[in-house]
């Protein structure tokens, strides 16, 4: 924010300026209006309406600073599901009484802000507080004036013309009262609310320059050139917008960039603490939306608290016996029966009376065909004409949002005219559908086919119903960027007889049978085994679930508890089922590590959702390609992208895999703050590729690891010349050890050749093949005595000190193990112990030409069964990584290493290779690789 003008910099020589003149008169006339109309923030309660002050109920919002003023067109819905995952994790958090400021450490002047976020995020209130904050003097007092606009109000405006003296005069008089012709030397904010909501031609390349401030013109051009800075190049201005429609303003005018994420958990808690005074009904409340994965993700959104809020608060007044609402079709149901309720203490009707009145239904009837008909063209807000396309009169609709006051509401400018809308996009959704489903219901006529549907007479009741539910999930698979996903939700949720029941008075007759929810069910579940992209497959889970179907989930659940979970054996409906899981649950998304279901280049792109949602995403040792750095590349450009360290180390990426990579680390949307490409096969090209994606994209990456590459002097010379540009934060650059030796593929690349320590071997342990075999006897060999030697166990040590990254293999007969310990602690209390039966080791059990489990401190992990298949050798992998602390078995299959398992740990001690050879005639043999 700049300085405050020198008028209102004056010391106690200089006589003051009287209370009367021009500009401090206006300045206190305006923040006196503005106290006026602004105090209240307008709730309606289960117990009737009243103006609340928004100062009692304000709650602080989750702002973040960041991004970039591009289009995402995507359903809010997914918006705000992937928001969810985010909002308590590492961001640039912006005060929101310091929003031209940015975050702290920021120096940068900011004239232009840019607020994002989806719909009832919260972003108009957000306004509403900061310039209630500023008439009354609690914040921001270096800025003289705060001029707030809404594009409803400016769209009617279209056909006139203004100069932007007297736009301001025409929307704040106090300012033509007061003689104010000019803004030039005094501290201006300009905030446009709603920038989705225009309907001005913001053509920025093709409209005339205007510098003067008091020549009249249309107020598009006014609003272009204030935004360029011709005009009042010293005000500041704050634009919002939902975010399809951040891209009409271009960037090089914005100077930041911030998203309204809502409410974290903590902001959400206090919104109902602050909502409900009763604490145990509060309590309450807050429980019932944790345990309620949907409501939980939904009331991030301020506006989505307000309608839990309400219809919550309703339901535990009452003390209903039934449940609490946990699908969202429900709450919906819920929500509109409370507006039904309020409308008969408005008209003084009686607690006895049928929820349901002739007016009641004409409303809800008139506005689910409003819904419907503007969903369809996309409008969110509605003029009169919208209304009178619709066959809506202008009076009756000011009568519908006098009576559902949280469903549809009338709003006027200062001085214009009115303007309509739903509360929320999902209120207008929610009664879309219910039009669509009582449409159909009632007169068979389904509204969805371009031609519509057939006589009853021809097709049988339940054929119908089978045909329009399964017509409703193709429609909204069509779409191309889930539009219709939330609407979906709610038909299919209409059509379960509970909540038919609920509707009684509103429904005359049912629409559906068990059978038909099955069939739709079996449906959606045959959908879910196509080609279908991830969003549209999430979402058809959300339909599973309000249809009550949660059997694929709980598949996935049971086989994830029990660790029999087979990548290899999962069908595309299962694999979306693993990531709906985790994106379900957070405890997933702060480390993501691909070797935990598995390390294949197919599982990456099937969890690619929930690698954008993780902070950390570990996915070394994976035998990626090509094909993953190019679906990676589009991660690292995707919007609600959330990866900030990466690790792709030991994949046979090479020069070429880089390259793709490096697409999508100069993208500006990149958050990359340390990536790991080490072992990778890079060489002197693939340091190019990386230094000109840097050069392009600085300001992130605080750690790069190029070990175990080949960059040649040249690459390193032009990585370390970026590391030394102050416009890098760059503070770790690794290269060592470099060399060609390290361009051979795969893990066999870090071999070390086994040398056994002949001391330790066990005197039933036979030694041939030059000592590169072991195997179990029944006679006693003459081992001279040695303090090493295991003398109760089968077991045997290796003398290799193992340091930085070593691979080995060794071939498995009968029954032995395969470990690595701390050769200090092998003999604890004068006995000794089994390899991985305590904290000093860790092991691999192989019996029966398989690998069953892995051990390590007494607790044991049964290996998969498809990595335990006999169609593949009997040889096993080893690969140590001491300074990472990771410990990896592997099965290997001719050239290609099938992942068992990892340890992930910090060795603290040298560590040995060791094995136990268990029954007489098994066997293990060193291999060379």
């Amino acid at each position: 924010m700049e300085k405050p003008t020198e008028h209102r910099q004056m010391d106690n020589s200089t006589q003051e300026a009287s209370p009367t003149d021009g500009p401090l008169k206006c300045e206190s006339e305006l923040k006196s209006k503005l106290k006026r109309e602004l105090r209240c923030a307008f709730e309606a309660s289960a117990k009737g309406e009243s103006p609340t002050l928004l100062n009692l109920i304000y709650t602080d919002l989750y702002i973040i600073e960041g991004g970039t003023a591009e289009v995402n067109d995507e359903h809010e819905v997914r918006q705000i599901e992937m928001v969810s995952r985010k909002s308590d994790r590492q961001e640039k958090t912006v005060r929101q009484d310091k929003i031209f400021k940015g975050s702290p450490g920021r120096e940068e002047p900011i004239r232009t802000v840019l607020t994002m976020g989806v719909a009832g995020i919260g972003k108009t209130v957000l306004t509403q507080k900061y310039t209630l904050d500023w008439a009354e003097d609690k914040a921001n007092q270096d800025i003289q004036f705060i001029f707030l606009f809404t594009f409803r109000e400016l769209n009617l405006l279209k056909e006139k013309t203004f100069s932007l003296v007297e736009l301001v005069h025409h929307f704040f008089t106090e300012t033509k009262e007061s003689g104010i012709c000019s803004f030039e030397d005094v501290q201006v904010l300009f905030i446009f609310d709603g920038l989705d909501e225009c309907r001005l031609p913001l053509d920025f390349n093709n409209t005339k320059i205007l510098t003067d401030p008091r020549e009249s013109t249309s107020v598009h051009v006014l609003l272009i050139n204030l935004v360029k800075g011709h005009l009042l190049p010293s005000a500041h201005l704050w634009i919002t917008t939902r975010p399809a429609a951040a891209n009409q303003i271009p960037p090089q005018f914005v100077d930041m960039v911030t998203e309204v994420r809502g409410f974290n958990d903590r902001q959400k808690d206090e919104y109902f603490w602050k909502r409900f005074r009763d604490e145990e009904q509060a309590s309450i409340i807050i429980s019932h939306i944790l345990l309620s994965e949907n409501l939980h993700i939904m009331c991030r959104i301020p506006v989505f608290c307000l309608i839990t809020a309400t219809v919550l608060e309703c339901l535990t007044i009452n003390n209903e016996s039934r449940d609490l609402p946990k699908s969202l079709t429900e709450l919906y149901i819920h929500f509109m029966m409370v507006q039904v309720r309020l409308q008969k203490v408005k008209d003084q009707g009686s607690e006895t009376d049928p929820p349901w009145s002739p007016d009641s239904r004409k409303m809800v009837e008139v506005l689910g065909k409003l819904a419907f008909d503007q969903l369809q063209k996309g409008n969110l807000i509605f003029y009169e004409s919208d209304l009178t396309e619709c066959g809506i009169d202008i009076r009756a609709a000011s009568v519908y949002s006098g009576v559902f006051t949280q469903i549809f509401r009338e709003e006027r400018g200062l001085y214009q005219d009115k303007v309509f809308c739903f509360v929320h996009l999902s209120v207008q959704e929610f009664l879309a559908a219910l039009h669509v489903s009582l449409t159909f219901i009632n007169s068979g006529v389904n509204l969805l086919e371009e031609k519509k549907s057939w006589s009853f007479k021809l097709f049988g009741i339940k054929h119908k119903q089978k045909v329009f539910y399964q017509s409703a999930v193709d429609k909204a698979l069509q779409s191309p960027n889930g539009h219709l996903d939330l609407f979906l939700r709610f038909l299919l949720g209409l059509s379960l007889q509970t909540n038919q029941t609920l509707l009684r008075g509103l429904l005359t007759q049912t629409g559906s049978s068990s059978q038909t929810n099955q069939d739709t069910v079996q449906y959606i579940k045959k959908k879910l085994n196509e080609n279908l992209s991830t969003e549209k497959s999430l979402n058809l889970f959300h339909c599973l679930n309000e249809l009550n179907d949660c059997s694929l989930v709980v598949e996935i659940q049971q086989a994830l508890r029990s660790g029999s979970l087979s990548p290899d054996k999962l069908s595309p409906a299962q694999w979306t089922a693993l990531v709906f899981i985790l994106l379900s649950s957070e405890n997933y998304l702060d480390v993501f590590d691909l070797k935990k279901y598995s390390a294949s280049e197919e599982a990456l792109l099937r969890l690619l959702p929930v690698v954008k949602a993780s902070k950390k995403v570990i996915l070394n040792d994976c035998q990626l390609s090509e094909k993953s750095c190019e679906a990676l590349s589009l991660v690292f450009s995707s919007q609600s992208n959330s990866v900030r360290e990466l690790d792709l180390s030991n994949n046979d990426l090479k020069d070429s895999g880089v390259k793709l990579l490096s697409v999508g680390v100069k993208n500006p949307r990149c958050k990359l703050e340390t990536l790991s490409l080490s072992g990778c096969l890079i060489t002197e090209q693939g340091c190019t590729y990386l230094a000109s994606a840097l050069s392009s994209n600085p300001s992130r990456l605080k750690e790069l690891n190029l070990s175990y590459n080949h960059p040649g002097d040249s690459g390193t010379r032009m990585l370390s010349a970026l590391q030394n540009d102050p416009q890098w934060r760059l503070e770790a650059l690794r290269v060592e050890p470099a060399g060609v030796q390290w361009l051979r593929p795969g893990l066999r690349k870090y071999s070390c050749q086994l040398t056994i320590d002949t001391n330790t071997v066990h005197k039933n342990l036979k030694l041939s093949d030059n000592n590169r075999k072991v195997t179990h006897v029944e006679e006693v060999h003459s081992y001279p005595d040695h303090p090493d030697r295991f003398y109760f166990y089968h077991q045997l040590l290796c003398r290799n000190d193992l340091t930085g990254r070593c691979f080995w293999e060794v071939e498995c007969r009968g029954t032995v193990n395969v470990a690595v310990i701390y050769k200090a602690g092998r003999i604890q209390d004068d006995f000794e112990y089994v390899f991985g039966v305590n904290d000093q080791s860790w092991s691999l059990f192989f019996s029966d030409d398989a690998p069953r489990s892995v051990c390590h401190s007494e607790k044991e992990m049964s290996i998969s069964s498809s990595s335990s298949s006999s169609s593949v050798s009997n040889r096993v992998g080893v690969y140590v990584d001491c300074p990472a602390g990771t410990l990896s078995f592997y099965r290997v299959s001719s050239d290609t290493l099938i992942h068992l398992h990892t340890f992930n740990t910090t060795f603290t001690e040298h560590l040995y290779p060791g094995f136990t050879v268990w029954s007489p005639g098994s066997s293990i043999s060193l291999c060379e690789v």
